[in-house]
């Protein structure tokens, strides 16, 4: 029997599992410092609601549930992780699943098992919670894991990919993040449920511990480690009632961000704000932190409709929110999907989302370059300036941006006059490829982009360069959305 169905007579509130814990009633999130005020002429609101008809995925060979989502959007293309149990497959526990699919409404494709149980280890039996970063070319998945269905045997691991399909554990098998003791409560989950992103060269993780000193009565709390290392081994700064500090210990749990179990987050740059996703009487709350985890800065925002286990957000590689193709001046896509129906557990994984609109992102120097990555405006030289991570190329012809750019939005973008201009894009200027991509080589530098149609329209000769060639040239940002 697994741990799921066990501790239904330990939590009346809900199910527990090795990967899920029961939530109970919402209670209003533990703040360390009084809210911001919203930033002067933001008023959130949402529109364009939309859901699936009905699930969008689900499991093969007779899985029984279907819950805990990861998604992200790469290359057009929607990839979700899951949790689920299939027959055949490793031990008899908990998996996870990959499919993707055009739309996060789906229909996804058929799932394939890519990560088990392994036989031996604080995972042998269970492996589940899926959250999914591509950083560079490496994909990090961290995921919980529990050896059997016995008490407080959940804790957190990491498993690296080159593909997302192929996965390999990290820390030499071992947990890297273990549940603290501070609190040993009547629900007995431990650590785990994982949700991770990519900021500023930082990995954040937010994690449930059940026996932190900051939970709540029944376990439920977000706690959140910060580190430059993926793994989590050196140098971790924990969230404190004050911010974060340095700690030599991962195990201390001061202080928790939201009152829920199996959460999501993401960072929306057009809001310079974390958003973490959580279920509550009447669909997934969206309730918003500044960078440090000291404020909120604007207040939360709700995707209505049935769940029954937490959400997974629609997010790109690193963790961050789509930009809306339509006005990501305004806009910003919350696309999630949600396990919404139960039998024995839960057994179908349908989509929700909205728009919150109204960020006036592109009048605030501060978060105007973060809302337009992907996108060109006119420059003041009647040229255009392709918006990367790092800052302006300025692009000569209108046609090569409009290849390269999601889009060209037509008028001037006040908050972006004092960005940096990292290189220009000249009419014939030199590309170079290899086996391993394109790119412009501008000032000695290598500007990747996608589409090889852009040497053509930019007149534009191609040199044809080695892998190790490739490899050697100091990088620029991507030139693309």
């Amino acid at each position: 029997m697994s741990r799921r169905r066990a501790a239904l007579v330990l939590v009346v509130a809900g199910l527990v599992s090795a990967c899920t814990v029961a939530e109970g009633q919402p209670q209003p999130a533990p703040t360390a410092s009084p809210a911001a005020p919203v930033p002067e002429s933001v008023t959130l609101s949402t529109d364009r609601p939309r859901q699936s008809p009905g699930d969008v995925a689900a499991g093969g060979n007779g899985a029984p549930y279907n819950y805990a989502p990861t998604l992200l959007l790469e290359g057009g293309k929607y990839r979700m992780w899951w949790c689920s149990q299939v027959s055949g497959v490793g031990p008899a526990g908990d998996d996870i699943l990959v499919a993707e699919a055009d739309s996060p409404g789906g229909p996804f494709s058929a799932a394939v098992p890519v990560f088990s149980g392994g036989g031996t280890g604080f995972d042998a039996q269970h492996v589940c919670d899926p959250s999914v970063l591509k950083v560079g070319s490496t994909y990090y998945m961290y995921y919980t894991g529990a050896e059997t269905d016995h008490p407080y045997g959940s804790a957190i691991g990491l498993a690296t990919s080159p593909d997302g399909r192929t996965w390999t554990r990290a820390n030499g098998g071992k947990p890297i993040v273990t549940m603290s003791r501070n609190h040993m409560r009547d629900n007995d989950y431990g650590a785990g449920q994982p949700a991770a992103v990519y900021v500023n060269g930082w990995f954040y993780l937010l994690f449930t511990d059940t026996t932190g000193a900051a939970a709540g009565w029944n376990g439920a709390g977000q706690f959140v480690l910060r580190a430059k290392d993926p793994t989590f081994a050196v140098n971790v700064e924990i969230l404190a009632p004050g911010g974060f500090r340095r700690d030599t210990s991962t195990h201390a749990r001061l202080r928790s961000v939201v009152d829920a179990f199996s959460v999501d987050v993401m960072w929306i740059d057009a809001l310079a704000a974390f958003a973490i996703a959580h279920e509550v009487d009447g669909g997934t709350r969206i309730t918003f932190w500044d960078k440090d985890f000291r404020v909120q800065p604007y207040p939360p925002a709700m995707i209505p409709g049935p769940w029954k286990e937490g959400p997974g957000l629609v997010r790109d590689s690193e963790g961050h929110a789509p930009r809306s193709v339509d006005d990501p001046c305004e806009r910003v896509p919350i696309d999630l999907v949600r396990a919404t129906r139960m039998e024995a557990a839960p057994t179908g994984l349908a989509h929700f989302g909205a728009d919150l609109v109204g960020s006036r992102a592109c009048l605030d120097p501060d978060r105007a370059a973060g809302a337009l990555i992907g996108f060109a405006v006119p420059s003041p030289q009647r040229t255009i300036d392709l918006v990367t991570t790092d800052g302006l190329i300025r692009v000569e012809r209108r046609g090569v941006a409009e290849k390269l750019a999601a889009r060209v939005i037509d008028t001037r973008v006040p908050g972006l006059d004092g960005a940096p201009v990292l290189a220009e894009v000249d009419a014939a200027a030199k590309i170079v490829r290899s086996e391993s991509g394109i790119g412009f080589l501008l000032d000695g530098k290598l500007y990747p982009f996608a589409d090889p149609a852009v040497a053509a329209l930019n007149s534009s000769p191609v040199a044809q360069v080695n892998a190790r060639q490739w490899a050697e040239y100091e990088r620029g940002p991507w030139l693309g959305p």
